[in-house]
């Protein structure tokens, strides 16, 4: 294991309670418009003290790492989420760090961890896009997008790769979220497609035979010594 990696291991449930706490965060005040000032500027501090920590993290991260620039460019998505104020809103994606952490909390075969893994990172995906693009388009003059119900439907239409196209971001920063839950969703496409067939594979592969036969071919594929 690398130093990047024993880091990683270290900081990943401590970072993901910061995401939690980032979550909260953004999105209450996405929710209530005339929530106090004294409060929405303390969840703006939380905030941007939370961004703070996620920069320490990577900035820990290439430091531990054997090759920089190279690990630089393979996390070049947390290069923009953390560089780029415009991409703020997609740092709730982080969150998706807790799939990782449930799926080795699975018990079962390959499908049994792929499908909870996709379930999860299906739910979180969905409800985070609706948070960040009704934050983005909920006050913008054009929008159709200004209700957390149109920020759901509009969220899973594009997760699920469908796209009616009845709801649409009229922002800049709200297309980076559809481009970010594009990915997620095709990603899943894939990953479900993949699970299926491994589940129909398993399916109708017959099962060893018993006998003499069977012992044979237990034999066939026993090593040789």
């Amino acid at each position: 294991m690398t130093r990047v990696e024993r880091w990683e291991r270290r900081a990943e449930v401590p970072l993901l309670l910061l995401a939690v706490a980032f979550l909260i965060a953004y999105a209450w005040p996405v929710f209530d418009e005339q929530l106090d000032h004294d409060v929405r500027t303390f969840l703006s501090v939380a905030s941007w003290t939370i961004w703070v920590a996620f920069g320490v993290d990577f900035a820990a991260r290439l430091f531990l790492a054997e090759e920089r620039s190279r690990y630089a460019l393979h996390h070049w998505y947390d290069v923009l989420l953390i560089g780029l104020p415009l991409l703020r809103p997609l740092r709730l994606l982080r969150i998706l760090a807790l799939a990782r952490v449930l799926n080795r909390s699975v018990v079962g075969n390959l499908v049994g961890q792929v499908s909870a893994y996709v379930v999860g990172t299906a739910v979180m995906a969905v409800g985070l896009g609706a948070i960040a693009i009704l934050d983005v388009e909920q006050d913008v003059p054009g929008a159709n997008i200004t209700s957390f119900g149109d920020a759901i439907w509009w969220s899973t239409t594009t997760t699920t790769t469908v796209g009616y196209g009845d709801f649409y971001p009229v922002t800049t920063q709200g297309r980076f979220i559809a481009v970010g839950l594009m990915v997620v969703g095709i990603a899943m496409v894939g990953a479900i497609t993949a699970s299926v067939a491994a589940w129909m594979v398993a399916q109708v592969q017959p099962p060893p035979a018993d006998g003499p036969q069977g012992e044979a071919h237990d034999r066939e594929r026993a090593p040789v010594d």
